[in-house]
């Protein structure tokens, strides 16, 4: 059984490079399930056309591969809705000085 704390800390190891913040403090995810030992994850991208998006996504499937239980792990991209600042946590706002 996959704990989804661990996968939650798997993929705050990600960063969004232009922001160096986080994928999931920045609200990137919208989910995040399992089904045995695969890990099934959407998310989005701060623009549609976002130059780093591959990078992102290879990155994070890496970290969620790293997480002790995962055999498989399969990141859908998706685009709707589209991605806004208020989905950011605190800590994620406090970085980038969005008070």
């Amino acid at each position: 059984m996959v704990e989804h704390e661990a996968l939650i800390k798997a993929l705050k190891t990600v960063n969004d490079p232009e922001l160096n913040v986080n994928v999931f403090d920045l609200g990137l995810v919208y989910s995040v399930r399992t089904d045995g030992d695969a890990v099934n994850v959407e998310m989005t991208l701060t623009s549609p056309a976002c130059p780093m998006g591959p990078e992102i996504l290879r990155n994070t499937i890496a970290a969620l591969e790293k997480v002790e239980g995962v055999a498989k792990v399969d990141v859908r991209l998706v685009m709707s809705p589209p991605w806004t600042p208020d989905r950011m946590t605190e800590d994620a706002r406090d970085e980038l000085g969005m008070y």
